[in-house]
């Protein structure tokens, strides 16, 4: 074969295996991946924080039944406005008006004791002993008197001796009678003493019982302490209840507070006087506004959670807000005004950092773009953006989550920018 012919054929089996390679590794290359990009915009962010809640009347007044009795009457309804002093119900208290009226006449025995110990005693006892001491006194003068003038008879032998020494013996005798009737009067004093110290305590008791009676009498009229709408009354006619028990509850309900159970993660975003949106599942087309006022100190369990109990002030204006219904809460705790922001979605975090992946345009009307992956650092979030504090600038692109996994340094071809900022924060990203 001709030398020159050979050559040719090496040549074009060779130019024949190349093509071949290229072929073989243009066929086996992946495509370049395509995603949507967005353009960070500035934005109105508010950061809220969504929980539940408990309605509490501010200034409630509680009325409790202070006897073991029946309810007599019932003059009210629940729901109901009512005026200062007016009367809502009546208890039975004939028990108590006979107890009282044996109470009050312990009292009078009681005073008239205490009168008569303050006075010496009784009268006639105080004048019996009083009388025999003063008599004995007496008749002991007058033996002295007789003693001594006895003796000077004697010395004038004008008595005799017997005559004195039956005198002295009658001057002994009542010296004696004397003593014991001074120590008898002694002990009636301490007595009378002690009687009185006795009767004053008991006419304190007695008082004390009196007044405590003449309280529950009272207590048997149950009227509204102040205006306000009476929003619990637990009992009917013919009802027994008992020392302690709930008779009525009522409160001016113009304003009413929310006490709100906030997840311990939340705690820390709370302050005083941030605005409160208030809605209630009975009411689905209503809203309250208020805010917040004490700030939770302590986290306490509440079921499988732990909560700090946030205090909120609500206008109840139309008094639609009942007591003790359980209602949701969003407080806006933190807003950014005119501050760039990114889609929640668009940001991925590791180790503690956040970042974004820039889209880098590799040359002016080339289609292909590159990734770079970048650290960002975030403000306060709503639901559905981030606040961007630093590393973006306005008017760069940053991808969006897709179909592939994104990397530092990746080729792609962006497809969709705006529309697809729409279609992200509409579902939420």
């Amino acid at each position: 074969m001709d030398r020159r012919l050979r050559n040719r054929i090496l040549l074009y089996l060779l130019l024949a295996g190349v093509l071949a390679f290229v072929m073989i590794e243009l066929s086996g290359r992946k495509p370049v991946p395509k995603i949507s990009a967005v353009t960070p915009m500035r934005e109105n962010l508010v950061q809220s924080i969504s929980s539940n809640g408990k309605v509490e009347p501010i200034e409630p007044f509680v009325m409790r039944a202070q006897l073991d009795t029946f309810v007599e009457r019932v003059h009210a309804k629940e729901g109901q406005a009512v005026k200062r002093g007016q009367l809502l119900l009546e208890l039975n208290v004939k028990d108590a008006q006979a107890q009282l009226s044996e109470a009050q006449a312990k009292l009078l025995r009681a005073e008239d004791d205490l009168r008569a110990a303050k006075a010496g005693g009784k009268t006639d006892d105080a004048a019996r002993t009083a009388g025999d001491l003063a008599k004995m006194q007496a008749e002991r003068d007058r033996l002295q008197k007789n003693h001594e003038a006895l003796a000077r008879l004697i010395a004038q032998q004008a008595a005799t001796p017997d005559e004195l020494a039956a005198n002295d013996l009658a001057l002994m005798k009542a010296q004696a009678e004397v003593t014991r009737l001074a120590a008898a009067k002694q002990e009636f004093d301490r007595g009378v003493k002690l009687d009185a110290n006795r009767a004053a305590l008991q006419v304190q008791q007695a008082q004390h019982e009196v007044a405590a009676l003449e309280d529950k009498t009272r207590n048997g009229r149950i009227s509204a302490p102040a205006d306000g709408t009476l929003y619990s009354l637990p009992v009917k006619a013919g009802d027994y209840v008992k020392l302690g028990d709930l008779l009525a509850e009522m409160a001016d309900l113009h304003k009413v507070r929310v006490r709100a159970f906030i997840d311990e993660p939340e705690l820390g975003g709370l302050e005083p006087n941030e605005p409160v949106k208030i809605t209630w599942d009975a009411l689905p087309n209503r809203t309250w506004l208020g805010q917040t006022e004490i700030i939770p100190k302590q986290v306490v369990p509440r079921g499988a959670r732990s909560v700090g109990e946030l205090l909120c002030a609500v206008n109840n204006d139309k008094l639609e807000l009942l007591p003790n219904t359980n209602v949701n809460v969003r407080i806006n705790s933190r807003e950014r005004i005119g501050v760039l922001a990114v889609p929640r979605g668009a940001v991925q975090a590791k180790g503690g950092r956040r970042y974004v992946f820039v889209v880098k345009e590799k040359q002016l009307g080339v289609g292909k773009s590159t990734l770079e992956q970048r650290e960002i650092h975030v403000g306060i979030a709503d639901a559905t953006s981030y606040e961007v504090v630093s590393g973006l600038q306005e008017g760069e692109k940053v991808a969006l989550p897709g179909d592939v996994d994104l990397r530092d340094g990746m080729d792609v071809i962006v497809v969709n920018t705006e529309a697809a900022l729409h279609q992200g924060l509409t579902n939420g990203w």
